[in-house]
């Protein structure tokens, strides 16, 4: 760490060298002006841009734009989708408080609805129905009684009319049913099964894909899926105490979502999704469920759960429906109909072009599309981004600023099915991104609740987040946004002592998926959170349902819309001094502390194990720490993520190819290859598994020494 620092101030010290001989002779050269170009050149962040950028975000444009983004449902590809795009473009083609320039991208992509005409069906009976499942939501407000109020459906669920006992399944994961299948026969049964626990991102609808697809294993031929009331409402139940008189879930609230375990178009696998783009036939795509699934209310749930006979659920599995959970029980008719159909998207794109490197992008995106009205997810990252837009379009059609690279913002279509807008975008402009991006930065929801600032990222972008955040006074407090997220969430560091705690980017919670683990480009996302130490919930209560409105918004998360503007003035922040640093702010000794981390767990946890099957961890735990003329060091510093980029070493996880921070199964919080293949060998016992665990052990240390080479002088 400390040779990090030491290359750094040298490298630091010989480019300010540098602009100040080339400053020194065109001002001593015969009395004359120093050219633009020079000085550009040499311009670094201006604080008093900042400070005039962070004092413009206004509440009240805040509040507008969500109210705005939030008038109708806009699921991707419908009219109010449609709405939306022309909102985004006026908004950013505003001759006085617009960007450069703007505009829409459309890709055909392969999207899945529910048959409006015939409805999906829950129901129980022998000869006629004891009982059937809500259709639609109850309605409290206005907001869910518009037509266009998507019926609650797993998107790619196959269509069928299943029939069968059902059981219960706890969160569906392997080692649910493989205890199940110990003392029930599961072949032919359906399953009900909880949305589950805290998972690795927001998007929890992969891992209820890999529940059905777990399911088919076991013989079962269909999976329901509730919300349950003790992992979402602190355990509330009653109408009387969820909204519309609180934030938590009502009863009849169903969580959509896209039953889909890779991102990206599904007939279009690492190619965009354009008109004429090769297609795979549809029953080639991979890692949707191969059964019927549908998600229902809690209020269903406890219909259903609290009927079932057999053997008491293990107590971890139990939850807060009036009764005692059991695993098995009575049949019941599932029917749903579903429309997989091939869909124009929109990605909206604005751009502000850089003075000095505009062949080098800053891009700052969220998705537009939401599944009903949208208010939590994804619009208030919407309504952040347009003030963000807003104030820095009307400073450039001002002239009074123009950063040294250009920033990209992205509006990125039908995200919510699984697709991820960005992932068509990254695989139509691959080599110009690949090559020429120095951060994205996701802002999806900006504000989960209003306690304090949580942010997921690449290590090298924590200290660009410190200083921004160290800039931002904290809503409802005296401290800074930095102080106070340290306050509800830290970690000790062996650098700089207690810290605000930066959580990593694993797995594919959002739009940065496409950017961080396909492409390696350094990236973060940025939010408001609630207090976890009053509530279990894993997500706000409304997520994906129609209860996401403006009036949720408005009365239960942010009522001030202070903590949008907070995450606007950080996010924001962030944005202009990756856009306007004369050196990047990324710092690679935080890396290496990550790489610590994560190699302290390994050994830990896997040492022992290997070193009884003759394998030495010896290899990884010898690498060294991660140890320019101003644009060489920059492009450094800017690859630095894509050194950790192997294309072959996950070959069955579609877009993972960064090996400190892909997707994992196992719970051991390190390296990913090296923890799936440990955890895959002690299940088997047989040698070529724990070849495998080897090989990542190979994989790993080979992408560090890659990575420590990237900061090496040019040869």
């Amino acid at each position: 760490a400390e040779w990090n620092k030491v290359l750094l101030g040298v490298l630091t010290g010989a480019v300010a060298l540098t602009i100040g001989i080339l400053l020194g002779h065109f001002a001593i050269d015969k009395g004359s002006s120093v050219p633009d170009w020079v000085r550009d050149a040499s311009r670094d962040v201006d604080e008093s841009i900042i400070e005039k950028f962070l004092a413009e975000l206004d509440t009240n444009q805040l509040r507008e734009n969500l109210r705005e983004l939030t008038k109708v449902p806009h699921m991707a590809t419908t009219p109010g989708d449609e709405a939306t795009v022309d909102f985004m473009l006026k908004r950013w083609q505003d001759p006085n408080t617009g960007l450069d320039s703007a505009w829409r991208e459309n890709y055909k992509v392969y999207l899945s609805f529910p048959n409006k005409t015939s409805p999906n069906k829950v129901s129980v009976g022998k000869t006629g129905y004891l009982f059937t499942a809500r259709e639609r939501e109850k309605v409290y407000k206005p907001d869910q009684e518009d037509p266009e109020v998507v019926q609650p459906y797993a998107a790619y669920s196959p269509a069928g009319n299943v029939k069968g006992k059902l059981v219960y399944a706890n969160q569906g994961k392997m080692s649910d049913y493989e205890l199940l299948n110990r003392t029930l026969d599961l072949t032919g049964t359906i399953a009900i099964t909880r949305y589950g626990g805290e998972g690795r991102s927001k998007k929890y609808t992969s891992f209820i894909a890999l529940n059905a697809i777990n399911a088919a294993k076991f013989g079962i031929v269909g999976v329901l899926v509730y919300t349950e009331p003790y992992d979402m409402n602190d355990g509330l139940v009653s109408e009387s105490e969820t909204y519309p008189h609180s934030w938590y879930l009502p009863p009849s609230g169903v969580e959509r979502g896209s039953y889909n375990i890779d991102f990206g178009d599904l007939l279009t696998p690492y190619l965009a999704a354009k008109d004429d783009t090769y297609r795979i036939p549809k029953e080639d795509i991979t890692g949707i469920p191969p059964i019927p699934a549908q998600p229902i209310g809690f209020e269903d749930a406890e219909r259903l759960i609290c009927e079932l006979d057999g053997d008491d659920a293990p107590n971890e599995w139990q939850g807060s429906l009036n009764c005692t959970y059991k695993l098995g029980g009575p049949g019941f008719k599932s029917t749903s109909t579903f429309n997989n159909r091939l869909e124009y998207s929109a990605n909206v794109m604005g751009i502000i072009r850089g003075s000095v490197e505009p062949d080098r992008y800053v891009i700052y995106g969220n998705h537009r599309d939401s599944w009903v009205h949208g208010a939590i997810d994804p619009s208030s990252g919407t309504a952040v981004m347009l003030e963000i837009t807003r104030v820095l379009g009307k400073m450039v059609k001002e002239g009074k600023w123009r950063p040294r690279r250009s920033i990209i913002f992205g509006s990125w279509g039908a995200e919510e099915f699984g697709l991820i807008g960005s992932a068509e975008y990254t695989e139509e402009y691959f080599s110009k991104l690949s090559e020429r991006t120095v951060a994205y930065i996701n802002v999806d929801i900006s504000v989960f609740a209003n306690a304090t600032l949580r942010a997921s990222a690449s290590p090298a972008a924590q200290s660009v987040i410190f200083t921004a955040s160290k800039q931002v006074k904290a809503p409802g407090t005296t401290t800074t946004v930095y102080e106070n997220w340290k306050q509800y969430s830290n970690r000790t560091s062996p650098n700089y002592g207690i810290i605000p705690n930066v959580g990593f980017l694993t797995g594919a919670g959002s739009d940065y998926a496409a950017f961080m683990h396909y492409l390696g480009i350094t990236s973060m996302d940025i939010s408001y959170f609630y207090d976890r130490s009053k509530t279990r919930a894993r997500i706000y209560p409304a997520y994906h349902t129609a209860y996401d409105t403006f009036d949720y918004a408005s009365t239960y998360i942010d009522p001030g819309f202070t903590s949008h503007q907070a995450v606007a003035r950080t996010a924001g922040n962030v944005l202009v001094r990756l856009a306007d640093s004369l050196l990047l702010p990324f710092n690679c000794s935080d890396y290496a502390e990550s790489l610590d981390q994560y190699l302290g767990q390994a050994v830990t946890a896997f040492e022992e194990k290997l070193a009884a099957k003759g394998i030495s961890m010896g290899e990884i735990t010898r690498f060294s720490r991660l140890p320019l003329k101003v644009r060489q060091m920059n492009d450094q510093l800017m690859l630095l993520d894509r050194a950790f980029l192997d294309p072959l070493a996950f070959p069955e996880q579609y877009g993972f190819r960064h090996v400190i921070w892909a997707s994992r199964s196992s719970s051991v919080p390190t390296f990913p290859g090296l923890a799936d293949a440990v955890e895959k060998a002690e299940s088997t016992g047989l040698k070529e598994d724990w070849d495998q665990a080897h090989k990542h052990i190979s994989i790993v240390t080979q992408a560090i020494a890659g990575a420590a080479h990237t900061l090496d002088d040019v040869i």
